[in-house]
């Protein structure tokens, strides 16, 4: 892997905040410990987000929304901004630990469509007026950044990961993907 500088979100949770939460809990802190081994250590990533402007008419009124989706495989949860984030919302870094986008333009779209389309459904099917959604993808490219917590021993680790913008520890697929892109 090459270093190079990207554009990314600031996170909300430091380095040392993600360890204390790693290892904080006694019922979780013991659980991972028992699963899969102590915490051996802990690194940041970061992943592409393609910015979309969403319009769609819901009760008579075309609305407009801000979503962002991981430019690697699409399948991480979408990112909703009230606006498309501000140049002093990023930071420049240059690291290593940064996955490429793989993600074909037209897949993105109509991965985005479907995504946006469940979360509108689930805000009432029955006001939407017309399932007609239009997607523009904004000119701005940022990475969004991870805590990434090594357990095991012998040899064997497992992943778990934190999105360091929301402060919330994420589920098994996030895990499988950057199980995925470190195997790489």
């Amino acid at each position: 892997m090459k270093t190079s500088a990207i554009r990314a979100l600031k996170p909300n949770v430091t380095q040392e905040e993600a360890v204390r939460f790693f290892r904080s809990g006694v019922f979780r802190a013991a659980y991972w410990r028992i699963r899969s081994g102590p915490l051996q250590r802990i690194a940041d990533a970061y992943v592409p987000f393609w910015v979309y402007r969403v319009r769609y008419a819901m009760v008579g009124a075309v609305s407009t929304r801000i979503f962002a989706l991981d430019a690697v495989h699409g399948t991480l949860d979408l990112y909703e901004f009230p606006q498309v984030p501000r140049e002093e919302e990023l930071l420049a870094i240059e690291t290593r630990n940064r996955l490429m986008p793989r993600l074909a333009p037209e897949a993105a779209r109509e991965l985005l469509r479907m995504k946006v389309l469940r979360v509108l459904f689930q805000q009432g099917f029955f006001k939407l007026r017309a399932l007609r959604v239009d997607i523009e993808r904004m000119p701005v490219e940022l990475h969004l950044p991870y805590w990434l917590a090594f357990y095991g021993s012998n040899g064997a680790a497992k992943c778990r990961v934190m999105d360091a913008v929301r402060r919330r520890i994420e589920g098994a697929k996030a895990a499988s993907f950057f199980e995925e892109w470190l195997a790489t």
